[in-house]
């Protein structure tokens, strides 16, 4: 049977300590295992690699490959053997950690196991709220009625009455079955068919749970919404999910927000932006201004000569940071209105003032350089 050298499928050398060798075939593992990998022929390679390490990782089959090579483990009818008492237990160590960063847990030689538990955990629900821009500002309380599944109050989630022990497992939720491979005999424990991994069953299904231990009930929730909350922002109430079975862990509630817009505010992040509209002698002249701020009105000095667009800060009179307590600043953004009419006695004053020179402003110089 022509069959790679093992070293050169794990890629090392044949003086490869223990620890490189079994971190070779971890990176192999991670690449080519049937349940995350997707690339050609990986169920061959992951098979290939597990040979190699089954070999190489036991001190003993090690120093037979080494002097008899493939022929150490082969039988008299040309098949491969030699595997019996192998110890999978570092493999599925391996296999473990490795699977677990993909989502899954549990001996990575049996995915029924991994996939599947007694004991379960409920599901996460996201609502959806809408709130004004004061509510986020400020913080507030609202209720909510949600639909959720929760243990069912008649049997305390058990889904039945009369208790006993499962005669299929003896009380330990799993059941143990015998598989062979490649690499001999070894044995899987799975979840209990009769008794769904609870270990017990019972004489009396409940009828209101129907033997699910579970129930949808309409629950009224008061979640308490901290201030400076934005858009997008996501706030986790623990365990106000769906109920877990067998004991598992309700999931979370996950409240995601939207916020209105306001008639005059406009919101980044902390900071809050306010269009501040001035006549044309206020603009001028400089004025007192009684501004509007999400904590009351404030009197704001508009120095004489403002600019259109420009911008004023008023410290301290933002948004609240929802992490740090700290608050943003409100700036007013300058608006000079131009009036569309004019009395007679207005158009002769600004027909005065037209007299003024503005010839030494930077903007007049520039734009005097290119007209005659």
């Amino acid at each position: 049977m022509n069959k790679k050298d093992y070293y050169e499928v794990l890629g090392v050398s044949k003086t490869a300590t223990e620890a490189e060798i079994k971190s070779a075939f971890r990176k192999l593992a991670k690449k080519y295992h049937p349940d995350v990998s997707k690339e050609e022929n990986a169920a061959e390679k992951f098979k290939e690699a597990q040979e190699a390490y089954a070999v190489l990782s036991d001190e003993n089959k090690r120093r037979k490959y080494d002097q008899y090579g493939h022929a150490a483990f082969t039988d008299d009818r040309g098949g491969f053997s030699g595997f019996e008492g192998f110890d999978f237990g570092s493999m599925n160590d391996i296999f473990d950690e490795i699977l677990s960063g993909f989502g899954f847990g549990g001996s990575a030689f049996s995915s029924s196991s991994r996939r599947t538990s007694g004991r379960k955990n409920g599901n996460d629900i996201l609502y959806k709220m809408n709130i004004t821009f004061e509510e986020a500002a400020f913080g507030c309380e609202k209720n909510i009625k949600l639909d959720v599944v929760d243990v069912c109050s008649e049997c305390n989630g058990h889904g039945g009455f009369d208790e006993k022990t499962c005669n299929s497992c003896h009380g330990s939720g799993m059941v143990t079955s015998e598989q062979r491979s490649l690499f001999g005999t070894f044995l899987t424990k799975t979840p209990c068919p009769t008794c769904g991994g609870k270990g017990k069953t019972y004489e009396k299904k409940c009828t209101k749970c129907k033997g699910t231990g579970q129930v949808k009930e309409n629950k009224n929730i008061t979640v308490k919404i901290p201030a400076g909350i934005d858009t997008g922002n996501r706030l986790r109430l623990q365990g106000k999910g769906e109920a877990g079975l067998n004991g598992g862990v309700s999931g979370d509630l996950y409240i995601e927000f939207s916020v209105s817009a306001h008639e005059i505010y406009e919101r980044e992040e902390d900071d809050i932006y306010l269009t501040l509209p001035l006549t044309i002698t206020e603009a001028v002249l400089g004025c007192k201004k009684e501004v509007p701020t999400i904590y009351g009105p404030v009197t704001m000095s508009i120095p004489a000569g403002i600019q259109n667009n420009d911008k004023l800060r008023l410290k301290g009179k933002g948004i609240e940071n929802v992490h740090s307590g700290k608050k943003g600043d409100m700036y007013a953004i300058i608006d000079i209105i131009i009036p569309e009419k004019l009395t007679k006695e207005q158009k002769q004053l600004f027909e005065q003032l037209n007299n003024t020179s503005l010839d030494n402003h930077p903007s007049f110089k520039k734009y005097k350089n290119y007209v005659k």
